[in-house]
Order: structure tokens, then C-alpha cells, then sequence
């Protein structure tokens, strides 16, 4: 401890004018020393690391020779300052593996997407004293695409931002709602520990729609469906005193509505089995349907998931109201947990998985039903919550840049509408220009407002003009740079309120 005092003392000496140090960053390996440095002139982050050539000229980044009566160290004289590049981190982790992702299996677990990239600090310091496994990095690739990051990208700031704050626990890596084996292929390659996949192109919701005629039609065409009959037509099921029994017609729906999705999860368990190095977490999400999952239905696929090999560690099942992003469960909390009740028990049953909670973003009204009933058996995820408490900051600290985007989503609100399923009433939203600065940041806290910022994220962040400059991107990031701090406790609060409801 003396020591790395007695160096940052002289490192803030020489350098203090223009690198804030993050103290919680430094580590050292063999009088070796590194952490992470906020460049304040330029407004962005490096990594420094002094001590001896050998280590220090393996980095990218400027090298600087040094007499030791500026900066003490016990050996080695040379200091470099390494931006936050890729290859800059997989030397760092070369160093010091926990900064490389882990399976989590099925101790309880909570996701925390960061649209921006720069929220993974906040992230931390609000799981602390929890007995809840993180996933830090987590996105999906439709995510990806509307704020042009990659898998790759979206883990690395991750990483970094663990770096950042000194943080030496496990950690998960979670590429979400993969519909195509070529995005696991990426997600692979880049070393995520989870994956999600999302069969619901597969899922033939429209069944329910069909005649019995039209129905058969189907059903007679599925080569398997004689194997599938042996084993589950007639079959009951007692689920902790309830009985669930398959017969002709819900048995022929079911296999209709699910058949090709399962086809296309075994498929991709098994590329993953195939070329993932080492264990990994499996989620299967049936959650992107109109329609409530039915346990026959949950019990099926569990079955032939089973049946067929898969090794799945999560289940995120469409439960009954609405899940809309950004605001809180819309429908019969009493009615929910009846039918929680019906599938946590029928997952503790089979065993082996936990229940998934997606669009968990701000859910508070559902967060201790679920973790009740599950006993504690789940996996959760947030995404886009702390994108609009970020933005909430810039509400606050740049309420000019603030009024260029809420009028800029306005415009693009209804085109951005058509992924989600939303009642947003834009009606209810006051005119920005007719609110104070002071109150602007409040309008965030209203579902209408919450909603409008939630949803065009894509268009905000990728909006450039014609010269071909980003519109609000850089400003975004300008602003919570120089708001660290105030981004920080603001993220870290909001997903605090999550996790505290959880009990855990």
C-alpha cells in the first residue's frame, strides 16, 4: 500500500495537471504498475503502465524515459501511456486473468447492457455486497447495429470498465438474442461466456390464428411427429399437485407453434458445443412471441431440449401483461404470480435451469414476485434503463443538447416504434421548450418521456449530418466525461433499486 501511494504521489507531481488518476485501477505484477489515467485535455482514458522494457514495450502507446527522482519505482525507469485498445487489453488479461468473462451456471444472475460503453464502473458499485453473479457485458445485435458497436467492442469496454474499477470478481459475458449461427460465430470468436438465442423467426405464433383443418394441415407435414406422439401424446405431468396432460389438439399446437424454433436452438447449441473453448452458459429465449407461454408448452421444450442434448442454464419464457421497455409491468401483478407460480415450479421440477426475466428495465413492481417464486433461480436483464438515466445527466448538465435530441426523437419516434411493442402517446409529453432547465431531467421520470429516449437510441447515436458527422454522439460522450462522477452515481442508484428488490 505504501508503495502505490508513494507512487501515485509523484505521478500527480509530474503529471497531475492533466491525468486524473483512478486510483481503484492500479495493480501491480512483478514492480511492474499499472492503471488507468483520465486524460483531461484530450477527454479520454489510457492506460498507464511504468516499470521495466521488457513489460512496458510490449503496449501500444507513447514510451517515456524517466529519471527515477520523478517517478519511483524499485525497478525499470520507463513509463508509457497505452490508449484502450483492444490489443492494449489482451495483454493487460495475458497479465491478470480475472479480467476475462466466466460462465455463471446457475447461481442467481443479472444482466446490466450499456448501450454507451461507458457505464460498467456504475454497474459494479451497485452489485457490491450482493450475492448476485454480474453480467457486465451484454448486448444484443440489433443493439449492436443501432449504436454501430460489435460484440467485440461492447466486451472490451466492459473489461475496461472492470479495470477501471478495480474490480477482481467473476464476471459474465452475455451476446443476447442471437438469431444466426454467423453472430454466434462472432460472439465466439471474441470470447463471450453466454448466449442467447433467440428462435422466435422459428416460432409460429400464428397458429393460434389457423382452423383445426389448417392445423392438421401442418402437423401432418412434420416427418417426427409419429416419434414426438409416442412420447408425449396421452402423457400427464404432476407438477407439484397440478396435472398438465397432453392431448390430440394441444399437443398437435404445440408441436406446431414450437417444432421449427427447437430445431433451430439444437442447431446452435451445437455449433457453440462444437467450437466454444470451455464451458459457457446456454439461453434459450422463447420470450419475442404475442402470447403467453402455456406450461404444456414450457414442458415440451424442456423435454426435447433435454431429449435432444442441449445443456441449457437459462429458460426465458413470454409471460402474461405487457413488457414494454423502459417503464413498469403493465397487467395483473396477482394473476403473474399464479402463473410464476406454475412455471417455477415446473422448472424446479425438470432442475438444471433457471427462469430468465428479459425487458426487466425498470420492472419493479414484478422484481420480488419473481425472485420469490423462483427462490432465487433466475437470471434478469436490463438494457436500455441506463442509456436513459444517462441521458437523464445530460438533461441536467446540457439541457441545449438535451432539447436537440428529445426533438430529434420526436421525429423519428414512429419509424423507431415498429421493433417494439409500445402504447407510448406522444400527446402527453410537454413541449421541451416550454419547461426550465431545472425540470427537464424529470421529464425522464414520466413513462411517455422514458420511453420516447428508450427506444430511439439507435437513431440518436447514429445521426449524422451531411458532412458525415455524428450529430449527438460525441456531445453525448463529451457531456459524461465531463460529468463522470454525476453519470456514475446516477446509473449506479437506478440499477441499485433493481437488485435491492431482488433480496439477495
Amino acid at each position: 500500500m505504501i508503495e502505490k501511494q508513494r507512487f501515485l504521489q509523484s505521478f500527480a507531481k509530474v503529471y497531475g495537471e492533466r491525468y486524473t488518476v483512478y486510483p481503484s485501477s492500479f495493480i501491480s505484477e512483478k514492480h511492474n504498475f499499472f492503471f488507468l489515467v483520465k486524460d483531461n485535455s484530450e477527454k479520454r482514458k489510457y492506460l498507464v503502465v511504468a516499470g521495466s522494457s521488457d513489460v512496458c514495450k510490449r503496449f501500444e502507446g507513447e514510451l517515456i524515459e524517466r529519471p527515477k527522482a520523478n517517478l519511483e519505482v524499485e525497478k525499470g525507469n520507463l513509463i508509457k501511456f497505452a490508449p484502450t485498445t483492444h490489443q492494449n487489453l489482451d495483454l493487460l488479461r495475458e497479465l491478470f486473468p480475472h479480467l476475462s468473462p466466466f460462465p455463471c451456471s446457475l447461481r442467481c444472475s443479472f444482466g446490466t447492457g450499456d448501450r454507451l460503453g461507458i457505464a460498467t464502473p456504475s454497474h459494479i458499485r451497485a452489485f457490491e455486497g450482493k450475492n448476485i453473479f454480474p453480467v457486465l457485458a451484454q448486448q444484443s445485435v440489433r443493439e449492436n447495429e443501432r449504436t454501430e458497436r460489435s460484440f467485440q467492442e461492447v466486451l472490451d469496454s466492459a473489461i475496461w470498465g472492470c479495470f477501471e474499477a478495480g474490480y477482481r470478481g467473476k464476471f459474465g459475458a452475455d451476446a443476447d438474442h442471437v438469431k444466426r449461427v454467423e453472430d454466434l460465430k462472432e460472439a465466439v470468436e471474441c470470447g463471450y461466456t453466454m448466449f442467447t438465442v433467440d428462435p422466435s423467426d422459428f416460432i409460429k405464433t400464428s397458429a393460434d390464428l389457423l382452423t383445426s383443418g389448417e392445423k392438421n394441415e401442418i402437423y401432418e407435414k412434420i416427418a417426427e411427429r409419429k416419434e414426438l406422439e409416442r412420447l408425449y401424446l396421452g402423457k400427464t405431468y404432476s407438477i407439484k399437485g397440478e396435472k398438465f396432460y397432453f392431448d390430440a389438439n394441444s399437443f398437435r399446437d404445440t408441436v406446431i407453434t414450437y417444432f421449427d424454433a427447437l430445431k433451430h436452438i439444437v442447431g446452435c447449441y451445437f455449433y457453440l458445443k462444437e467450437n466454444k473453448k470451455g464451458d459457457f452458459d446456454f439461453e434459450v429465449s422463447v420470450d419475442e412471441t404475442s402470447l403467453p407461454t402455456l406450461p404444456l408448452a414450457h414442458i415440451f421444450i424442456v423435454e426435447e431440449l433435454r431429449r435432444r442434448g442441449v445443456d441449457f442454464q437459462n429458460l426465458a419464457l413470454r409471460f402474461s401483461g405487457q413488457w414494454q421497455k423502459g417503464i413498469d409491468y403493465i397487467g395483473d401483478v396477482e394473476k403473474l404470480g399464479g402463473e410464476l407460480s406454475i412455471h417455477a415450479n415446473i422448472a424446479k421440477t425438470f432442475g438444471g435451469y433457471k427462469l430468465s426475466l428479459h425487458s426487466g428495465s425498470d420492472k419493479f413492481s414484478v422484481y420480488p414476485l419473481f425472485a420469490e417464486k423462483t427462490e432465487g433461480l433466475f437470471h434478469i436483464k436490463t438494457s436500455g434503463t441506463s442509456w436513459v438515466e444517462a441521458v437523464k445527466v445530460i438533461a441536467e448538465k446540457n439541457p441545449s443538447l438535451y432539447r436537440e435530441i428529445h426533438k430529434f426523437a420526436l421525429k423519428n419516434f414512429e419509424k423507431d416504434r415498429l421493433s417494439y411493442h409500445v402504447t407510448t402517446d406522444l400527446s402527453r409529453i410537454p413541449d421541451v421548450e416550454k419547461i426550465s432547465d431545472s425540470e427537464l431531467k424529470n421529464l425522464l421520470d414520466k413513462p411517455d418521456s422514458r420511453q420516447l429516449i428508450h427506444i430511439t437510441y439507435g437513431s440518436i447515436l447514429s445521426a449524422k449530418s451531411d458532412e458525415g458527422r455524428h450529430l449527438f454522439r460525441d456531445k453525448i460522450y463529451a457531456t459524461l466525461f465531463k460529468h463522470e462522477k454525476e453519470h456514475y452515481d446516477v446509473v449506479s442508484s437506478h440499477i441499485r433499486r433493481h437488485l435491492d428488490l431482488l433480496k439477495n
